[in-house]
């Protein structure tokens, strides 16, 4: 079975995204280089409502002390872990490992292109039960100009 890549425009053009959500939803691929070979991008779920955009991210093992949020050049959102999930020795001499399918990643990294009507003064992030979700407010919409009618004399 062969793959078919979607472009974000085709996506944009079927349903009408504006280009801000396109941005969101289909980051530019200029981070990828060679000091990221190696690290695993983190699959991501991407839920914009009224007032916020949510990510949600499945990081199992890792603790949130294992993780980093932090927005770079302004308006890029980085969530990365250099930390490694443990595995569980046995407790007992001679007890070994019979089949080895969890694979760790070394690192982790994923980095978006937030919208210009985010807020990145407030974001906030919590890792519970193997999730990270981390919130990005927007900001309000900016006033609508109104005409005034003046009456000459």
């Amino acid at each position: 079975m062969s793959r078919v890549g979607i472009s974000g425009d085709l996506v944009n053009h079927l349903f009408n995204f504006p280009e801000s959500f396109e941005k969101l939803m289909f980051p530019s691929q200029e981070h990828d280089s060679n000091e990221n070979k190696g690290v695993l991008s983190i699959p991501v779920d991407i839920l914009d409502t009224p007032k916020e955009y949510i990510f949600y991210m499945d990081v199992p093992g890792l603790s949130k002390s294992d993780i980093q949020v932090m927005v770079e050049d302004e308006n890029t959102l980085v969530i990365r872990s250099s930390g490694k999930r443990k595995r569980e020795d046995g407790e007992e001499e001679g007890c070994k490992y019979l089949r080895l399918e969890r694979r760790a990643p070394k690192k982790l990294l994923r980095k978006f292109r937030l919208p210009e009507n985010a807020n990145v003064s407030a974001i906030t992030a919590k890792c519970e039960n193997g999730v990270l979700t981390v919130v990005v407010e927007k900001l309000p919409p900016p006033p609508k100009s109104k005409t005034v009618e003046v009456t000459i004399s």
